[in-house]
């Protein structure tokens, strides 16, 4: 853990740093409200493109990528890099749009496949867990899910600026009514929505340091086994969820049938085979896409 910081810094960071921060925040998205969706999407590419590649995080992406590609050029890698941040730049500039990303049918902008399974989750009485990362833009789904009349409460991590989550989470209202914000009383409220046969969507593609180790691009990498772990207790089915940007702001958003449970007996061994199972997945969509993945993250261990 880092040194804790003093009353004065932490004082000037509430009463300082995060109203600014969060004032550039809302400009940005009352900025991105005011223009169409494709003007708000490439202006956000730019911005990323622009400013992204001068961000310390673009050397733990350059790191990462060069470890799981090794095979790949310094000129593929720096492609990848710009295509990263011109994702996320989308990303953001997007969310103010997100009802409208979500129209799938003709005329909409997401193409979507497996729609029938997301109508069993919402028909079949029992509780889903759906799984996905952070591809292209990963509101996408949810949006899409719930315009079938399928409700996924979403499991996020909380930015540390609160008025900064407040933003967001007015944002993604789109997308869900219901937030649950990682930690200790996250966990209750997951496991209570449950319990009572609803549906929850997890993003489980980022690093968690009390997590479980499981290969990822062929290092080992701290995984959230939440998802598999109340699976496998419960019964849940997990349904795998994709999203890919075609281009601009139009997406494919697939959804696949439940994984098959793991059913030796051991819990923890099963946890683990299915976190493995999704992970694989997970790899595969991200070797096809690699730009459309946030390689900034700290995803391995150093």
């Amino acid at each position: 853990m880092g040194k804790p910081r003093s009353p004065a810094v932490r004082w000037l960071t509430k009463h300082l740093s995060y109203p600014l921060e969060a004032a550039a925040a809302y400009g940005f998205a009352a900025l991105c409200r005011a223009l169409p969706v494709d003007t708000a999407s490439a202006f956000g590419g730019w911005l990323g493109r622009t400013i992204g590649p001068f961000l310390s995080s673009t050397r733990t992406a350059r790191r990462n990528l060069t470890r799981a590609f090794p095979e790949k050029s310094a000129a593929e890698i720096d492609a990848i890099i710009t295509g990263m941040w011109d994702n996320l730049g989308r990303t953001m500039a997007e969310y103010p749009h997100l009802d409208r990303l979500g129209d799938s049918g003709p005329g909409g902008r997401t193409e979507f496949i497996g729609a029938e399974h997301v109508t069993a989750m919402r028909d079949d009485g029992i509780a889903g867990i759906v799984v996905s990362g952070h591809l292209a833009n990963w509101e996408v789904p949810s949006v899409v899910s719930r315009k079938l009349g399928l409700e996924l409460a979403l499991v996020y991590r909380a930015p540390n600026n609160p008025i900064v989550d407040r933003l967001l989470t007015d944002l993604r209202g789109a997308a869900t009514g219901t937030h649950i914000p990682k930690g200790p009383d996250g966990a209750r409220a997951l496991i209570r929505i449950l319990g009572q046969g609803g549906h929850v969507g997890m993003l489980i593609d980022q690093k968690m340091n009390d997590g479980i180790p499981v290969p990822f691009f062929g290092r080992d990498a701290m995984t959230a086994p939440a998802a598999a772990q109340l699976a496998v207790r419960s019964g849940i089915p997990i349904r795998p969820a994709r999203t890919e940007r075609l281009g601009g702001a139009r997406f494919r958003v697939t959804v696949y049938p439940p994984l098959e449970m793991p059913a030796s007996g051991d819990r923890n061994a099963d946890s683990r085979i299915l976190m493995q199972r999704v992970n694989e997945l997970l790899e595969g969509w991200i070797r096809e896409r690699p730009e459309q993945w946030l390689w900034m993250h700290r995803r391995w261990p150093d």
